[in-house]
């Protein structure tokens, strides 16, 4: 599995993203974007309109999730937003289809989860997957997630909804 570092994608950056402005995003960002990004453009104007109603949003949405080594962009991940009332975090990422079926989807998963069972605030994980999405549903096997039910989403449509709880990590000697 490669290692998958994030870069946060301030409201600047988005809004070049949006704007089709590579060369202003990578800038804005500090490390180089990639064209994957900018098609995403629908993406980050939804984005930018949840940091504007929720300011606490940019620190668990959009970011550009980069390869290491090598440092090369394959995609983005992050949360759907903040924690909810219960705790709970929805998880999204997505792979540029040039770089799929090299274990970057299970990878920027880890990383994820691994910043959700850090935190103290969340009590589980989210996951929201159409039933024919045999890919997203291979990559979320192993990973402790369970399906607890489904959704109509308007855009997807039928959604099956994963639930894993938080594993949060022991802060003195085990009971």
């Amino acid at each position: 599995m490669s290692s998958i570092r994030f870069l946060k994608l301030s409201p600047t950056v988005l809004t070049a993203l949006v704007a089709g402005d590579l060369d202003a995003a990578g800038a804005a960002a500090g490390h180089p974007l990639s064209a994957y990004l900018v098609e995403e453009n629908r993406l980050w104007q939804v984005r930018l309109d949840d940091i504007r109603r929720n300011p606490e949003a940019e620190d668990w949405i959009a970011r550009a999730a980069i390869a290491e080594p090598g440092g090369i962009v394959v995609g983005h991940g992050g949360f759907h937003g903040p924690p909810d009332g219960d705790g709970v975090v929805e998880v999204a990422y997505s792979v540029d289809p040039a770089h799929r079926r090299r274990g970057h989807a299970k990878a920027m998963l880890a990383a994820l989860l691994r910043r959700a069972d850090d935190d103290p605030r969340i009590t589980a994980v989210r996951a929201s997957i159409r039933p024919d999405n045999v890919g997203s549903r291979a990559v979320i096997a192993g990973f402790g997630f369970r399906k607890i039910g489904e959704q109509w989403d308007p855009e997807d449509g039928l959604e099956d909804v994963w639930l894993r709880p938080a594993r949060q990590k022991q802060t003195g000697p085990p009971r």
